[in-house]
């Protein structure tokens, strides 16, 4: 056989022959070939706004000591730029009028005196509106804010109930009285910023019950020690609560004050079962003429002047149709003063509409118990 090879035979494939040399690209190709790399779109930890990898690009510059596969080797690139600083969130200018554009894109609005209505400064949940507490607060007025003519109306009934059922009998009493010290314990914590507690207003009710079920089991002649011994293993239950806390000592201070001060309001409003049921006649029935002379829309002296004389009237005409006589004026004198201190307390503070219709109610009738009996019984 011929060793020339022949011509149209295919050759051998050899796993070990050599990759041929080195081959020049044509001219006017790219060199090195583009070649496409991932890109993660998500969101990442970097702190430096940095425009994404696009192919055949020029204007990108990637970070200090990265490279890509387009670039020649040895290319540098820029540090990305960093993102703009915050603008400082100022405060609403006021000499920006009512109905001028607001930075939400809506316009400020007015306030029920015609004043402009302020925004706080821009948050991450949006803006927010100054309270009328905190607008008070800021304009340095005072922080009282009475209840007004509805929570009065609603005192007074509540307080002709009680005159009402405490002629019937004591019985019929417990209803209504039970009523006002649930509302007590409910306005107190909330004038005192606590809401929800709803574990204090439990025990603080409860207090109040267990006072009533003491004093209608001993008798009025018992009237005080059912009062204050319920009263002392109340506050000892409530400091061992208290104790068994995990907040912060000021917390459970602050805890400890509010649901004890609570719990003694609710429990003292049971004086009203304890007094004679001519004096809680009267008493209660000067309480709601104090209170409604004290809504009426009166400088604050000649408002108080006034409702003291419509508590000593209210006691007077009615005491005059019991067997205390003349000498209800003086009880309804004595019940009128401690309402007006009650009617204070639910004013001070800038309380809100909650707790106007609770303690702006219940607090005027509960300070007014221990007047109630202890005229009562002087009286009688």
């Amino acid at each position: 056989m011929s060793n020339q090879p022949y011509e149209g035979r295919r050759e051998a494939y050899d796993p070990y022959q050599q990759p041929q040399a080195h081959q020049e690209p044509p001219q006017g190709a790219d060199w090195p070939p583009q070649q496409h790399t991932q890109q993660w779109e998500g969101r990442t930890w970097e702190t430096q706004a940095q425009a994404p990898v696009q192919e055949a690009d020029p204007s990108y510059l990637p970070p200090q000591g990265y490279q890509t596969y387009s670039e020649p080797q040895g290319y540098g690139g820029a540090v990305g730029a960093a993102l703009p600083p915050e603008a400082p969130a100022g405060a609403w200018n006021p000499a920006q009028g009512a109905g001028s554009p607001a930075r939400d894109g809506g316009t400020l609005p007015e306030g029920a005196d015609g004043a402009d209505v302020a925004y706080g400064p821009a948050t991450v949940t949006g803006q927010s509106r100054l309270t009328d507490a905190q607008r008070a607060r800021a304009e340095g007025r005072s922080p009282i804010i009475e209840p007004g003519i509805q929570p009065a109306a609603l005192t007074a009934l509540l307080a002709l109930l009680l005159s009402g059922t405490a002629a019937i009998g004591q019985y019929a009493l417990v209803v209504p009285l039970v009523l006002l010290q649930a509302v007590t314990a409910a306005g107190w914590f909330r004038l005192n910023g606590m809401w929800p507690a709803r574990q204090g207003i439990a025990l603080a009710f409860l207090g109040a019950v267990t006072s009533d079920v003491a004093l209608l089991a001993a008798g009025r002649e018992n009237a005080p020690a059912a009062i204050l011994g319920t009263l002392g293993v109340w506050v000892l239950l409530t400091l061992v609560l208290q104790l068994r806390s995990h907040a912060d000592p000021d917390t459970r201070m602050y805890g400890l004050m509010a649901t004890v001060v609570s719990a003694a309001l609710a429990i003292i409003a049971t004086g009203h079962l304890a007094a004679e049921p001519d004096a809680v006649t009267v008493g209660t029935a000067a309480v709601a003429a104090a209170i409604l002379a004290r809504a009426l829309p009166l400088p604050t002296a000649a408002s108080v002047g006034v409702a003291l004389l419509a508590a000593a009237g209210a006691g007077l005409a009615v005491g005059g149709m019991t067997d205390l006589g003349t000498q209800g004026a003086l009880l309804g004198l004595g019940a009128g003063v401690c309402a007006l201190i009650g009617h204070r307390v639910a004013s001070y503070d800038y309380p809100s509409r909650f707790v106007h219709f609770t303690a702006g109610v219940a607090l005027p009738l509960a300070a007014a118990a221990p007047a109630v009996y202890l005229l009562g019984r002087a009286l009688g």
